[in-house]
């Protein structure tokens, strides 16, 4: 028999809950009744509700980083078509959640960078790591000849986050995905264009 982890459980949920509701909207009761947990258990996996906050945010990045890998790391693509992959995932992805829920992180530094210093810089970290793994996927397709070699990566790779971040926004608002779609198909046919 499999043993029960409930602070993975707690998470799980919690992240669920806060990528629709937003952070200040979710109540821990309202978490621990959805997995049927006491409210001491709660204080024996978490010191306080930002405690909570944060290791939500972590478990989010790390799947969020896998699935950069996943797309961006992929040798047996072009490193531009890595990214438009990427894009396009998450195009479908949002579209498929009619148009809710967005990124956890982007949700989140709307919500909470001015109220929380903790939250403010560890959604920053996440942000740069992001950014990182652009730059990366973009400095491989100026090796190879895809990208124009005098265009500094780090600004590229900062201006995409940014753009598609507020793509997400747009969408989330109008109720559509094409923000997105605009911001992908500008983006190939002007910034990326070799």
């Amino acid at each position: 028999m499999e043993k029960k982890d409930t602070k993975a459980e707690i998470i799980a949920k919690g992240t669920e809950m806060i990528s629709l509701n937003g952070y200040n909207a979710t109540g821990i009761d309202a978490v621990l009744k959805q997995v049927n947990v006491p409210k001491g258990s709660f204080y024996h996996y978490f010191g306080s509700k930002e405690d909570f906050g944060l290791a939500v945010i972590d478990r989010f990045a790390e799947r969020y980083r896998q699935r950069l890998e996943t797309y961006l790391d992929d040798v047996e693509v072009t490193p531009l078509n890595r990214i438009r992959n990427y894009l396009e995932s998450g195009l479908a992805r949002f579209a498929q959640n009619q148009c809710a829920k967005g990124c956890l992180i982007g949700n989140l530094g709307q919500e909470l960078a001015d109220q929380n210093e903790r939250f403010r810089s560890r959604l920053d970290e996440i942000f740069q790591s992001w950014r990182v793994h652009f730059a990366a996927c973009l400095r491989e397709a100026q090796d190879l000849g895809e990208l124009a070699p005098d265009l500094d990566v780090n600004i590229i790779a900062g201006f995409m986050l940014s753009g598609w971040e507020g793509a997400i926004l747009r969408a989330k608002v109008m109720k559509s995905p094409q923000p997105m779609r605009d911001f992908i198909e500008t983006l190939f046919s002007t910034v990326l264009k070799r």
